[in-house]
C-alpha cells in the first residue's frame, strides 16, 4: 500500500511539474534583441532571463517586460551583424534552468515606415514617398486602394523609398500604406514590420486640394509657353512666305494667247515681237535649165542688139 502510495505521488508531480517557457526572441530594427516566454501563458513564476551571442560573456536582462506583475520578456542590447552569430538563452528560477539556442540571421523586425507624404508630380504622376532608416538591403511592400476596389499590392526594389502611380483621376480616392524587411542579400528577413499609417490623396480628402497646388500653379504657365510657342511659329511661317515670294517670282502659266506671253518680257524686246511692212521687196525667179546651144543663141543675140545699138 505505501508502495502504490508513493508511485501515484510520482505520476501526479510529473502531471504537474514546471512546464518548460518557450522562449522567442526577435531582433528589433536592428537596435535591440526582444525574447519573450508568454507563449503558452503568462507565467506562474519570476524567471532570471540570462543571454549571450556565441563565444560572448553571460549577461543579464537589461530591461525586462512584466504582465501581472510577472517577467514575461526581455530586450538586450544588440551590436550590428552579431544577428549572424549563434545567440543562446537561460531562464532560471530556483533550481530550475532552461536554456536555448536562437539563429537571429532571419528574425529581424523593422519599425514601419514613418513619414508618409503624397504628391502630384510635374511629371502629372502621383508620387508617394516614406521614410526608412537608412538600411540598404531594405524592400519594401506597397498597399494601395482606389476608390472602393479591391486592395492592391506590389513591390519595391531595395534602397526605393517611394512609388509612382501613372497619371492618377483627379475624381478619384487613393490610399496607400507600406511596410518593410530585409533582402535576401542580407539575410532575407521572415518577418515584415507593422504597415504604416495610410496616406490619401483624392477629390474626397480634404487635403486633395493642396496636393493639387503644383498642377494649378503650372498649367496657365503651360498653357503660356504653347501659346507663345504658336505665335512665333507663325510669324516665322510668314516671314518665310514673303521671302520666297520675293526671292523666287512665281511664274505664270503658259498659255496660247500671245499677250500673255508678251506680258513676260520688257517693252523695247515685246516691239520686236511686232511685224515690220515697209521692208523692201526681194525679187524672186524660178530657175530652170538652160542648155548650152541655147545659151550660145542668146549670147549672140545679146551681142548684135548690142552693136546694133552702138550704130
Amino acid at each position: 500500500m505505501p508502495t502504490s502510495l508513493l508511485l501515484l505521488l510520482c505520476l501526479i508531480g510529473h502531471v504537474f511539474a514546471i512546464q518548460p517557457p518557450d522562449v522567442d526572441c526577435v531582433v528589433v530594427h536592428l537596435k535591440h534583441v526582444h525574447c519573450s516566454w508568454n507563449q503558452k501563458g503568462t507565467p506562474e513564476v519570476n524567471y532570471t532571463f540570462s543571454s549571450w551571442f556565441h563565444n560572448e560573456k553571460v549577461s543579464t536582462c537589461a530591461t525586462y517586460l512584466s504582465e501581472n506583475g510577472m517577467n514575461t520578456g526581455c530586450n538586450q542590447p544588440y551590436e550590428e551583424t552579431k544577428r549572424f552569430l549563434t545567440f543562446y538563452t537561460e531562464l532560471e528560477h530556483g533550481n530550475d534552468i532552461f536554456r536555448k539556442t536562437h539563429e537571429l540571421v532571419k528574425k529581424v523586425k523593422l519599425y514601419p515606415p514613418s513619414n508618409l507624404t503624397v504628391k502630384n508630380g510635374s511629371d502629372f504622376n502621383l508620387w508617394f514617398y516614406w521614410n526608412q532608416t537608412s538600411f540598404k538591403c531594405v524592400e519594401s511592400e506597397v498597399l494601395y486602394k482606389i476608390n472602393d476596389r479591391k486592395e492592391q499590392r506590389s513591390m519595391v526594389g531595395a534602397a526605393i523609398q517611394s512609388y509612382c502611380i501613372n497619371l492618377p483621376s483627379s475624381t478619384s480616392r487613393y490610399e496607400l500604406r507600406v511596410r518593410s524587411r530585409l533582402e535576401h542579400i542580407c539575410g532575407q528577413s521572415l518577418f515584415w514590420s507593422d504597415w504604416s499609417e495610410p496616406v490619401v490623396w483624392g477629390s474626397n480628402n480634404g487635403t486633395a486640394t493642396t496636393q493639387r497646388l503644383p498642377m494649378s500653379v503650372w498649367t496657365p504657365v503651360l498653357y503660356g509657353v504653347g501659346a507663345l510657342t504658336l505665335i512665333l511659329l507663325v510669324i516665322m511661317l510668314l516671314h518665310h512666305e514673303r521671302l520666297r515670294i520675293i526671292l523666287i517670282p512665281v511664274v505664270p502659266k503658259p498659255s496660247l494667247i500671245s499677250q500673255d506671253i508678251e506680258g513676260w518680257f520688257p517693252k523695247g524686246v515685246k516691239e520686236s515681237f511686232k511685224a515690220n511692212y515697209n521692208e523692201r521687196a526681194c525679187p524672186v525667179r524660178e530657175y530652170c535649165n538652160v542648155s548650152q546651144s541655147d545659151s550660145e543663141r542668146s549670147d549672140s543675140s545679146t551681142s548684135s542688139v548690142s552693136t546694133d545699138q552702138t550704130v
